[in-house]
């Protein structure tokens, strides 16, 4: 940890890019989400918001989410992008209370993100990012989504959980004859399925589709996703899964893609 510094210092306010005040709730929630899949993350900060994003090494999954400037108490950015180490942004940010807030400052003179709450400052050094992987800026646009659902993220958890207990990868599809939504996962001796019908769902783009995954990606985004929201998940046939929802009072949004396994016939 960097030593603190005192306010008188501090550097001049000219050399920060950014400087924002948020609630340690918004960003813990928006820090584990994108950890969920990335060890380090691109991290840029406008007018608009905070953005941070990125692909797995293995490049299976990206991850893109966005904390709009509403989350904010207050909010400057002359916009900038670097990267971040995300466990240990996380580490910091964790030892906040819930509730309490965060103040944010990037000094771009020295490259460091300096995080202050209660009495403790820390100037955590950031990453060039031009070493971390980027995904395209637009994947949603390279896939053909034949269809999709909003469901509770609850159910989407709690479905990938009990599929993680026999298999590890599982099957998202839409029956379009039912308008249903299922998940499937067959292992060496057990099967588990779940079918969602139009009642249980809050919406239904109904197409015949149908995609195989690892479970390994879906579980941690499963495990990250807060409770008590709907999620959109786009799916088509033998392409990538997104999943979509809000937080953070709808002021914060993620969207994960997960490559399919290719089933071969």
């Amino acid at each position: 940890m960097s030593e603190s510094v005192s306010d008188a210092d501090a550097p001049e306010a000219s050399t920060r890019s950014f400087q924002a005040t948020v609630n340690a709730d918004a960003i813990q929630t928006a820090v584990d989400l994108v950890a969920a899949l990335l060890d380090e993350c691109h991290l840029s900060f406008d007018e608009d918001g905070v953005r941070m994003w990125g692909m797995d090494p293995a490049t299976v999954a990206s991850v893109d989410l966005t904390l709009e400037r509403a989350a904010f108490d207050d909010y400057e950015a002359t916009g900038v992008r670097s990267g971040v180490d995300l466990s240990r942004l996380g580490d910091v940010v964790g030892m906040a209370d819930r509730g309490q807030s965060v103040h944010l400052a990037l000094d771009h003179e020295t490259r460091t993100l300096e995080i202050r709450f209660g009495g403790l400052e820390y100037a955590l050094a950031l990453i060039d990012p031009e070493t971390i992987r980027r995904p395209p800026d637009r994947p949603s646009e390279n896939f053909d989504f034949e269809g999709g659902v909003v469901a509770d993220a609850d159910d989407f958890d709690w479905a990938v959980r009990a599929a993680d207990m026999v298999s590890d990868h599982l099957a998202l599809g839409i029956d379009a004859e039912e308008d249903a939504f299922f998940v499937e996962a067959e292992g060496d001796t057990d099967d588990v399925s779940l079918v969602l019908t139009a009642d249980d769902l809050v919406e239904v783009r109904s197409a015949e589709v149908r995609s195989l995954f690892s479970l390994d990606y879906l579980s941690v985004i499963g495990r990250a996703m807060p409770s008590d929201l709907d999620v959109d998940l786009r799916l088509g046939t033998e392409q990538p899964v997104a999943i979509e929802y809000e937080f953070a009072d709808e002021a914060g949004s993620v969207a994960y893609f997960v490559a399919p396994r290719i089933s071969r016939q």
